[in-house]
């Protein structure tokens, strides 16, 4: 099923047409819980990987931080019990799990797992995306898939968040595949998606507003509308309906929302990144966001994924536009 982003409440570029030359197109992946395949575009999906590559492992041990740790085996359990207790009627007791559910969790609870972030972990997958699929695929020439994968705990030296890890591969070049990739003994609870299948589709991104000229910011601030104004309750509002779209995407442009926006720098040669890729806590913001898909009604959650990024954040991740072989760089917003 494909999900459709509303209409902008207006078109921001008639009123402000300086706009346009701070205007980028971002693909919103729209991750659903389903079955993909290596053969498909997915999040948190099966990945097209070579038997003769050796599955990669993040050997920060220094970096890997203690928090929320658990099994990928126990995260899903607790996710199959916590989603059976949600769909069935009340218990007698009026309690929400069974005592051998609540048992089951508190022994996972219990696990002591500290030790195992001293060795390397495998990577998690987290997307793969076919060119064919994502109109904002901008990878090197003669690839056509991206391959995204994190280190699943918290990384001291990247604000506690997971260290992302960037792959482009020609796809018709991987002869056998492997069958079973590694899975690591230790992850954060937070950083383990549920398989996904996406539903791409491209929209308009504006800059976030405070990197864009003086005067033009200052202009779009008086027109914003003013909270203690109720004449302007219904306008819509420049950085959360008519800029960023939120959500799970390629491309587009970061919401610094978090923190003042800051310089991200290529560490190997000092050019300014371009954001490549964006993993978010959710599909939309809230039952009144304006960017929720049509096809999604106001019940709907958007944590589609069971991933969380910090309380409820986005990671963005970013590339050099010198070359795909420096390393991606990684911001919490």
């Amino acid at each position: 099923m494909a999900s459709t982003t509303p209409p902008r409440p207006l078109d921001i570029a008639e009123l402000f047409p300086e706009l346009r030359e701070h205007s980028t197109t971002a693909t919103r992946l729209h991750p659903r819980p389903g079955k993909p395949t290596v053969t498909d575009s997915s999040v948190g999906g099966p990945l097209l990987w070579p038997a003769d590559e050796v599955w990669p492992v993040c050997d920060d041990a220094g970096a890997h931080e203690p928090y929320n740790l658990t099994t990928p085996a126990a995260e899903r359990r607790r996710r199959e019990i916590l989603a059976t207790a949600n769909a069935r009627a009340p218990l007698p007791d009026g309690e929400f799990l069974t005592a051998e559910e609540r048992a089951e969790l508190d022994a996972a609870d219990a696990m002591d797992l500290d030790e195992l972030i001293e060795d390397p972990i495998p990577l998690v997958p987290i997307a793969q995306l076919y060119r064919h699929d994502i109109p904002d695929y901008a990878g090197p020439d003669g690839t056509d898939l991206l391959q995204v994968l994190w280190c699943p705990v918290d990384h001291s030296d990247r604000h506690y968040s997971p260290r992302v890890f960037l792959y482009w591969r020609d796809s018709s070049a991987i002869g056998p595949m492997l069958a079973m990739p590694p899975e690591p003994p230790v992850i954060s609870d937070m950083y383990l998606p549920v398989p996904c299948t996406v539903q791409p589709e491209q929209v308009r991104e504006y800059q976030y507003a405070d990197l864009l000229p003086d005067d033009l910011r200052e202009r779009l601030d008086a027109w914003d509308p003013n909270d203690e104004d109720e004449d302007q309750d219904d306008r819509p509002d420049y950085q959360s309906d008519l800029s960023l779209a939120p959500g799970w995407k390629v491309g587009g442009y970061a919401n610094w929302s978090l923190t003042d926006p800051h310089p991200m720098d290529c560490a190997v040669c000092g050019t300014g990144m371009i954001l490549t890729f964006t993993a978010a806590s959710a599909d939309w913001n809230g039952m009144h966001c304006s960017w929720r898909p049509l096809e999604d009604d106001s019940d709907s959650s958007p944590d589609t994924v069971g991933v969380q990024i910090g309380r409820g954040y986005s990671l963005y991740t970013f590339r050099c536009p010198e070359s795909f072989d420096h390393p991606p760089a990684t911001a919490m917003q």
